[in-house]
């Protein structure tokens, strides 16, 4: 359904309990406890800060608001090494014909480069977060690594990228074309194609990739836990391609089966694949067509995961397509918080799920969608702030000029 510049299509199938679904045994407890380890191995490894915002829960009507914020890990200021850094180690691992689990970081680094004695060529195409995690694992394990980013990527992205020691190219071309330039050049350079998305014939590492990203997941219930919280009710999960949103919601669908909470996916109204794909409703992923041009940089993909789609195919409750101005009301939220609760620093495409969730709750034009969610005074949410201000001088014009403000009427 589309009415109010916000369109939602509920997905019938996610609690169909006869309906036969893809299986999410890759994001089990216990190979994701083996993610996770891998990523402990890092010096710099912590788990990222799970905020609970009891002011904002309050001024919306909801019993609790949870924000795990991304920004702060590995100091990249995004949550995309995740699934690069262990993509690129388990290919390490695979070349040289041993496990990846039980053996540190450091041992793994010192086996690659003793095997390999010429340095590898990792290569990726991005938006800027997911290029930045491939470029700084590879500076990590020793390798080599060439990053392509789609025209009007912002500058500050593509010095992050070199920073890390990677070269860097901004393409006159979209993601998806960007995508496909960066497999061309892989295969003519004798380089590892590393892409966080998934098509026919190329599966296993974006495969890697979507387990990469389940240690969020895995320490997000850890840290509800420690404090001694209930499961969230309902979780809002951005997708671009699809990979991350599947990823965290096959874990919850392996850890809690029926019982997980109830998910909605969140996109760019300009590049909204998966909710296309669950609109025409054949179960088949559909693509979208054209410049994908959205303040929501992380999230202008056009053409599905297909092993992501899937997953948030069968258990994903609600798919919304969202403007520009749901991501900037969600980005000047976290920035100026009511009463006790901590400011956070979120881009747009990790600000989107909380924008959303405000004008759900507080725009008669949203009341059905907030019906087929089930949200209410007992309800419990959580996001994740998938990056920070990645790009500083857009983070400035929403904070501080009012860039996409909210219109009166939705």
């Amino acid at each position: 359904m589309e009415n109010t510049g916000i369109g939602w299509v509920y997905n019938n199938r996610a609690r169909d309990g006869g309906c036969a679904r893809v299986p999410v045994s890759d994001f089990s407890e216990d190979q994701v406890g083996r993610v996770r380890d891998f990523h402990r191995a890092f010096a710099e490894y912590e788990p990222t800060p799970l905020h609970r915002l009891d002011s904002l829960a309050g001024e919306l009507g909801v019993k609790s608001i949870w924000v795990k914020d991304e920004s702060k890990r590995f100091g990249l200021n995004a949550f995309k090494v995740l699934g690069g850094s262990y993509a690129i180690g388990k290919y390490l691992a695979a070349r040289m014909g041993i496990d990846l689990g039980g053996i540190s970081f450091d041992t793994l680094k010192g086996m690659t480069a003793k095997e390999n004695k010429q340095r590898l060529l990792f290569v990726t195409a991005t938006d800027g977060n997911h290029g930045r995690g491939i470029a700084w694992a590879a500076r990590q394990l020793g390798q080599d690594a060439v990053v392509f980013l789609p025209k009007g990527s912002a500058e500050a992205r593509v010095r992050n990228i070199e920073r890390e020691g990677a070269r860097a190219f901004v393409l006159d071309m979209n993601y998806d074309d960007a995508v496909r330039h960066a497999k061309d050049y892989a295969e003519k350079n004798d380089g590892i194609f590393v892409q966080d998305t998934a098509w026919e014939g190329y599966t296993e590492i974006p495969g890697w990739i979507m387990q990469g990203y389940s240690t969020i997941a895995h320490e997000l219930t850890e840290q509800l836990e420690a404090q001694g919280a209930d499961k969230p009710t309902h979780v809002f999960l951005q997708a671009g391609v699809g990979s991350f949103a599947a990823s965290i919601q096959a874990y919850f669908a392996y850890r809690y089966g029926s019982d997980r909470p109830v998910t909605a996916v969140v996109e760019p109204d300009r590049a909204a694949c998966m909710f296309k794909s669950a609109s025409i409703g054949d179960g088949r992923a559909h693509m979208v067509a054209g410049d994908l041009d959205t303040i929501m940089a992380g999230l202008a993909c056009g053409e599905p995961n297909t092993v992501a789609w899937g997953i948030l195919r069968d258990y994903s409750d609600m798919f919304f397509s969202c403007p520009d101005y749901v991501a900037a009301r969600g980005t000047r939220i976290l920035a100026n918080p009511l009463g006790d609760d901590p400011r956070i620093v979120s881009g747009e495409s990790g600000s989107v799920g909380v924008g959303l969730l405000s004008l759900l709750l507080e725009r008669e034009e949203c009341r059905e969608a907030v019906r087929l969610l089930g949200l209410g005074s007992d309800s419990r949410v959580a996001f994740i702030s998938t990056e920070g201000d990645t790009d500083p001088v857009g983070y400035r014009k929403i904070v501080w000029d009012g860039l996409c403000p909210t219109p009166d009427k939705l």
